[in-house]
């Protein structure tokens, strides 16, 4: 039988009578690390894949810390068997997989023409293929059981996108695809397995300070930014409330979004004009900065980049948009019911001014008349 929390409405079914389950990829640093630590702070057993085996430990810990179970595992997503035995892995020791969360990527920061093939291929590999690998893995475990949530880690990008982050725009864009087409089969058999996305704004990850760059000075985030931790909780609340296909996180994805619908041209020189400067600090690049695209920079002590990077300073621990997104169906009631109240007065107000005022006879104040009543 189904019950649980988020049951109905969309929800997510939860098992009543064990603890939850999740997989995390990516969970050694930046917003995969941040979703771990926070699925760990409410009880739930988290398996954690990546390639580090240093930070793996380390964030394992931090599952333990928050309150939860861990089990770190040493995976490359590229590698679909390796996930597949990660998944039977997850199962075996944790319990049935409850969700599953894509995070893991990995990208250049460079003009079209000085990206290789061997770097684009890689590139691509990790970060599209390596979320394909993931939902396939789910959903060989969801579908015979008939329950489970995907929750794709997205970005704005993964609509609208940007220069010098071409690779990475492109394969955001192909997972766009590849949930789409997923979300209609899912729709089509009527499986009780529910798949979602989640659109990120700028964030303060450590991927700036290991990106594959070729640019002349460092990569930041585009303006304004969010700490990881903002993009947890939208990724537990995805998880919880899967009936809704896709959230937007942050202001800035909300307004990049309507403006690649309504004027995607303007947009498109917009970006030919800030997007160069707006993803670059007035640092250098160190030319020694270790670089993740194809070798793990925290596969040993002390090389653990956590899920912070180095624009905290700037970096925002709230977004109101999803906290309005979150509470859209409260604040709707409570407009309807404010706007139905004031209708209501506006309308007690006319007809008091036609019983009385103008409408009255001039001798009503003297005659005891009271014209309002």
């Amino acid at each position: 039988m189904r019950s649980g929390r988020g049951a109905g409405r969309g929800g997510r079914h939860r098992r009543a009578d064990s603890t939850e389950v999740v997989v995390v990829t990516g969970a050694t640093g930046g917003v995969g690390r941040a979703v771990a630590r926070a699925f760990g702070a409410r009880g739930s057993s988290v398996a954690l894949l990546a390639r580090g085996e240093y930070a793996l430990e380390q964030a394992a810990e931090e599952v333990r810390e928050a309150g939860g179970r861990a089990l770190p595992l040493v995976v490359d997503v590229c590698d679909p068997e390796a996930v597949d035995a990660a998944a039977a892995r997850t199962e075996a020791e944790l319990g049935p997989i409850d969700v599953w969360v894509n995070a893991a990527f990995a990208t250049v920061f460079a003009p079209v023409a000085e990206i290789s093939p061997k770097e684009l291929k890689r590139a691509t590999e990790v970060t599209y293929f390596g979320f394909v690998h993931g939902t396939q893995a789910a959903l060989r475990h969801m579908t015979p059981r008939d329950r489970g949530t995907i929750v794709q880690v997205g970005s704005a990008l993964a609509r609208r996108s940007v220069p010098l982050q071409a690779v990475y725009c492109g394969a955001k864009h192909a997972i766009q695809g590849f949930t789409e087409s997923l979300r209609c089969e899912l729709l089509h058999d009527r499986s009780g397995v529910r798949v979602t996305m989640v659109q990120m704004p700028g964030l303060n990850t450590p991927q700036f300070s290991w990106v594959l760059t070729r640019l002349p000075r460092h990569p930041r985030p585009v303006a304004p930014v969010y700490q990881p931790e903002v993009a947890a909780e939208a990724v537990l609340y995805a998880a919880d409330h899967p009936g809704r296909r896709e959230y937007w996180v942050g202001g800035s994805t909300v307004a990049t979004l309507l403006g690649q619908k309504l004027a995607p041209g303007l947009l498109d020189r917009y970006l030919a004009r800030t997007g160069y400067d707006g993803q670059q600090t007035d640092e250098p690049v160190d030319p020694s900065r270790p670089v993740n695209l194809y070798e793990p920079p925290d596969d040993t002590a002390p090389a653990d980049y956590g899920a912070h990077g180095v624009f905290d300073d700037e970096s925002h621990s709230r977004s109101l948009q999803f906290w309005l997104s979150r509470h859209r169906r409260p604040l709707a009631l409570a407009a309807a019911v404010t706007t139905t109240a004031a209708a209501a007065l506006a309308d007690g107000a006319r007809r008091r001014s036609r019983r009385g005022g103008a409408a009255s006879p001039w001798w009503a104040g003297f005659t005891g008349r009271r014209p309002w009543m």
